[in-house]
Order: structure tokens, then C-alpha cells, then sequence
């Protein structure tokens, strides 16, 4: 991992609480302080999209879900012919729903985010 990824990991743990919740009316969804910047950071809307809508649909299944995204390794892609994966759960380890990726640009090789009453957001936020 670069120095860049570095210092976007290290400043996603400094945030606490959110003093702004933001909106995404594409989907009716809300998101936090840490969730925004990391979408301006890492450039990844898409994350936030995907992961406001998938976990949404699946409240009828758990009002908390975790957001499990891991690139795969070397290997695993040469076999499967996919990059990544996110995995949403009820935080009891039990997966809900699973997408995978063919593709990523996204900087960071893992990352967990909570979705809970309809807001999406960083665990040190929680």
C-alpha cells in the first residue's frame, strides 16, 4: 500500500460521531462526515451507491448491516476473474448478500462500513 493509502486509512479512524448527516436522494439514504470524505478522497461514488441501495434492500433481514469490501488476491483473481468482493452481513458473521467485482479502482485492498436506520457510515462513527 502506498503512502496515499496509508493516510487514507489513518484518516478514516480519526473520525467520531458526525455532525452532518448528508443525503443521497437517489436512494432516500443518509451518509456521514467519514463516508463523504472518503467518497471525495477515494473517489468512489460508485461504494456509496452500491452500498446505500444493496443494504437498504436487505433491512427486511437485519436493522444493522455491515459492509465488508475485500480485494481478493492474486491468486483468487487469476482463478475467478474478479477483483474484489463486498460482503454484507448482520454482524453476527452471518453474510446476507455477496457482489463481486471484475474491476476496482478503489484504493484501499479492505474496508467495513456500517449501514443501520437507514444511515450509511465508518465504524468509528458508530
Amino acid at each position: 500500500m502506498n503512502t496515499q493509502h496509508t493516510t487514507l486509512k489513518h484518516d478514516l479512524q480519526l473520525f467520531s460521531g458526525s455532525e452532518n448527516i448528508y443525503s443521497l436522494p437517489i436512494l432516500g439514504t443518509k451518509y456521514t462526515e467519514g463516508i463523504l470524505y472518503l467518497v471525495n478522497k477515494a473517489n468512489c461514488f460508485w461504494l456509496l451507491l452500491d452500498a446505500s441501495g444493496i443494504a437498504k434492500s436487505l433491512l427486511d433481514k437485519s436493522y444493522f448491516i455491515t459492509i465488508d469490501f475485500k480485494r481478493l488476491n492474486k491468486e483468487n483473481q487469476e482463478t475467478t476473474g474478479k477483483e474484489a468482493t463486498i460482503n454484507y452481513g448482520d454482524g453476527n458473521d452471518t453474510i446476507l448478500e455477496s457482489h463481486s467485482y471484475n474491476y476496482t479502482d478503489f484504493p484501499l485492498d479492505e474496508l467495513r462500513l456500517f449501514f443501520i436506520d437507514g444511515t450509511l457510515m465508518l465504524p468509528s462513527e458508530y
